[in-house]
């Protein structure tokens, strides 16, 4: 299956910039997601690699083949492209059966009645529906609705599979089972798929590597570890999973190791980092409350980073408790097994289990209330 590369390009919808000088390289056979809030530009990125809207500027190739090129006037039509895509909506014709749907791009690129039939098989067998391709989409699940969209996508074998949010109309359990099948499924395919979603678990799930966008330009490409583990922007911390934040000011650094003084408590912490920072520097402190531990007030010393907190809430939620605890003016948001903790505790972490970024720059939602994000 062929790689897909985007080099530099760019959509404007009147003044609007959807897409700002976008750069990728999808690798052959990758599984590669489009993750990011409502409006950042990645159904627009995924519509110019289909030929559904045409760059302002760029270029695209798919296995070399150029499918957009604005400085030549090269532009693909989307038939000509050979690519699978599935809709959020899906798309299906309601007065056609499973298998006249399947028929629909068949018909289109004329492929005889007596290939048809195979194709048709062949692609509701590898979504496992052969024994509903009689009934109409209204006599469908929601999930089986999804794997008939899935099978007209790859009935006449793609070199592409482009996937926008295909599993937002399912509940949540049956999402988390549908995100199973179709890993399986690509894997066994190997076939090349962009895949958008606004869904973090969805991106860490499935993916080879995630590109997380905002504002219309690629704020980091990586694997689903990197993204999580090592987030390039307090912002991209903030969008992938629950993060708390904490402003301070660099007293002394050296030896991979940054001793910041928190602006809410006064306290100083030790952080590790791998970049140089200057004493009275402006910094974002970012922790995820997994790596943070509670212990109780009279526990002894520790050489890990201590602080003083109070407990604010205490919340139950079937395999964890996550606390709410007070640290000056800052609500900082703790997961872990124990649920007896109450009234004053210390709240414990490790140089290596904080992110340390340049200046003070977090999300809005924590400019305004100074406390933790959840994506």
């Amino acid at each position: 299956m062929p790689e897909v590369r985007l080099s530099g390009v760019s959509k404007s919808f009147g003044d609007v910039a959807a897409l700002d000088a976008v750069d990728f390289t999808i690798r052959e056979g990758e599984f590669f997601t489009l993750l990011g809030p409502s409006g950042c530009g990645k159904s627009t990125t995924l519509n110019c690699i289909a030929g559904l809207e045409e760059p302002s500027t760029g270029s695209i190739t798919v296995g070399g083949t150029p499918f957009v090129d604005v400085q030549r006037g090269l532009y693909v039509p989307p038939e000509e492209r050979n690519l699978g895509m599935v809709f959020q909506s899906y798309a299906l014709w309601p007065h056609m059966t499973v298998r006249q749907n399947l028929a629909v791009p068949l018909s289109i690129r004329k492929v005889a009645r007596h290939d048809k039939a195979e194709l048709i098989h062949e692609a509701l067998d590898k979504v496992g529906l052969v024994h509903l391709e009689d009934r109409y989409p209204h006599e469908l699940s929601g999930g089986q609705q999804q794997r008939v969209a899935l099978a007209r996508a790859l009935v006449y074998s793609p070199s592409v599979l482009l996937l926008d949010e295909p599993l937002s109309n399912l509940d949540a359990k049956l999402r988390e089972q549908a995100r199973a099948w179709l890993k399986r499924l690509q894997e066994d395919l190997g076939i090349t798929t962009v895949y958008v979603t606004h869904d973090q678990d969805e991106a860490l799930s499935l993916s080879d590597r995630i590109a997380v966008m905002f504002d219309g330009r690629m704020t980091q490409i990586g694997t689903p570890t990197e993204i999580y583990d090592a987030p390039a922007t307090p912002h991209v911390a903030a969008f992938v999973g629950s993060c708390n934040f904490l402003i301070g000011k660099v007293v002394e650094s050296g030896a991979g190791v940054v001793h910041v003084r928190l602006e809410s408590s006064g306290s100083v912490v030790h952080v590790a980092a791998s970049t140089a920072f200057t004493p009275g520097q402006d910094v974002t402190l970012a922790i995820r409350p997994e790596r943070l531990s509670i212990i109780p007030a009279e526990s002894g010393s520790t050489d890990a980073n201590v602080l003083d907190t109070d407990v604010l809430t205490r919340s139950y939620v079937g395999s964890r408790f996550e606390y709410d605890l007070q640290l000056g003016r800052n609500v900082v948001k703790v997961v872990t097994q124990d649920g007896t903790l109450a009234g004053d505790v210390r709240l414990v972490f490790g140089p290596d289990d904080a992110l340390l970024y340049p200046d003070i720059s977090i999300p809005s939602a924590e400019a305004q209330q100074l406390s933790t994000v959840s994506a």
